[in-house]
């Protein structure tokens, strides 16, 4: 999986709309190195494991679909469709749980 190249940075960002939650509901979120989020607008804390940490720092940050898919993939073993259904579920219960 190749990076973005200079034509795809809109898609990809469009990507990011459609899939991800917005950067800045994301960035208020508090991380701890063990996994611990708190949300300080709801006041619910949550936990995640290694994996769900790296994705949230990376939703952090202005980043499209293919960008995290190639982090994540930098980072942890594994497929690439399996990291992107993880990755594309993950982001579906942080639109949910996170508003």
């Amino acid at each position: 999986m190749g990076g973005l190249k200079a034509d795809d940075a809109e898609t990809g960002m469009n990507d990011r709309a459609r899939v991800f939650p917005d950067p800045e509901t994301v960035g208020r979120l508090a991380l701890s190195e063990s996994g611990f989020v708190f949300d300080p607008v709801s006041g619910r804390s949550y936990s995640v494991n290694a994996t769900g940490l790296a994705i949230l720092r990376l939703l952090q940050k202005p980043t499209g679909l293919a960008e995290a898919l190639d982090a994540l993939q930098t980072q942890f073993e594994g497929d690439a469709a399996t990291l992107e259904r993880d990755l594309i579920e993950f982001a579906g219960v942080l639109r949910s749980e996170i508003k």
